[in-house]
């Protein structure tokens, strides 16, 4: 495996440091993958720009991970065309095409050192010694792995493993970098810490980078924009924003963050508004969707910090003037979390509502206890109307 990775190191031009808004640097048409007769990609189009940061999210045996592995050329499609400027590689070898591929294990060589681990595709290339020792030393202070050049991989942390990885995939300069889990084996804080040096990297090399993760924290701080798979399809390209406060389908708002859901029937239209009857939280109203509803049963999908707590809530929002989502219920959990608390509110109706509040005074003054009576208000602008 390690081989494969150095066959994938050939040279390219630098990517262009902000993506290009009409031609896409990467095209995936139609394309489709299947493993007897299971279809692990299914019928996949996709455009990605050049110096884009893009994230494929999804549960684990969505299809994702193939899908890198035929940009790769670790895999090659059985339908379907991958074009990169222009040119069709879903038949090319992994060294004819200029992406390398990060793997989440590594792949280090142990019995070389952390130089020659980086310089060993530049040397299957038969780029010159002093050229090597220049880029070796460029991709080290990139990095910031000065001082460790002698060391073998055993003598290494995690996160120092991953940066030799890192360097080595960066070495002889790809147009597009693929990364498949890259920091699944880092604990939290050097998680997040490596997120945001791999966000600068990518930022300061201009280069286009594609990192598969089933981590959504991870896909929504490091990407540009996400792709979320399922069952082999691409479900929604969105920027992470847009991903989460306009999900397409009822899936993609339950797969990507926490939310409350309500099933029930259109019953009335208003301008810019409808009126929802639920089975479990009375009538509700929602703004309207942009695109006109295919049929009248649908669910009301609330994020959890979009619901307020008052042990008084107001029957009207001052700012819209519109009329306000009112439930009362009895807390039943408050979870701290440093930042925020997380409520669950037993409501009058029997369903349970989830609301998060951020923790803004340093002591416990304004927060509501297990077994208080609250309102639980919403807006309508608060409210997406998904169709099940």
């Amino acid at each position: 495996m390690a081989e494969d990775i150095a066959n994938t190191e050939i040279a390219a031009e630098p990517a262009k440091p902000l993506p290009d808004p009409i031609m896409p640097l990467l095209r995936m048409e139609g394309v489709v993958k299947a493993f007897g007769g299971f279809r692990a990609v299914d019928g996949v189009s996709l455009e990605i720009h050049a110096g884009e940061f893009f994230a494929l999210l999804g549960p684990s045996g969505c299809g994702k991970t193939t899908l890198l592995r035929m940009l790769a050329g670790f895999e090659t499609p059985d339908e379907g065309r991958i074009l990169l400027g222009g040119e069709d590689i879903a038949q090319a070898l992994p060294h004819q095409r200029p992406v390398n591929m990060m793997f989440q294990n590594y792949a280090l060589f142990p019995h070389l050192s952390v130089y020659d681990n980086i310089a060993f595709g530049l040397r299957r290339a038969g780029m010159a010694r002093r050229e090597i020792a220049s880029r070796v030393a460029e991709m080290v202070a990139l990095v910031r792995l000065e001082g460790l050049e002698k060391r073998k991989p055993d003598q290494l942390s995690g996160g120092q493993k991953q940066r030799v990885a890192l360097a080595r995939s960066l070495a002889r300069r790809p147009q597009v970098l693929l990364l498949d889990e890259p920091m699944a084996a880092l604990d939290k804080k050097l998680r997040e810490s490596t997120q945001v040096e791999l966000m600068e990297l990518q930022r300061r090399l201009g280069m286009t980078f594609i990192i598969v993760t089933h981590d959504q924290d991870e896909a929504m701080t490091v990407a540009n924009r996400i792709g979320v798979m399922d069952a082999g399809r691409l479900e929604q390209v969105a920027t992470p924003r847009r991903l989460y406060e306009e999900p397409a389908s009822r899936w993609i708002a339950e797969f990507v963050g926490d939310v409350n859901l309500f099933e029930g029937e259109v019953k009335g239209h208003e301008p810019h508004r409808l009126t929802i009857a639920t089975r479990n939280a009375g009538e509700l109203v929602a703004a309207a969707p942009l695109m006109p509803l295919a049929e009248s049963a649908v669910a009301v999908a609330i994020r959890p910090e979009k619901v307020r707590l008052a042990r008084r809530g107001p029957a009207t929002d001052a700012l819209t003037a519109h009329a306000i989502n009112r439930m009362e219920g009895v807390i039943t959990e408050a979870n701290y979390l440093g930042g925020t608390t997380v409520y669950k509110v037993k409501l009058d109706s029997g369903a349970v509502l989830r609301a998060a509040a951020a923790n803004t005074a340093r002591l416990d003054v304004d927060g509501y206890g297990v077994s208080h009576r609250v309102v639980a208000w919403f807006t309508p602008d608060d409210c997406v109307v998904l169709e099940r």
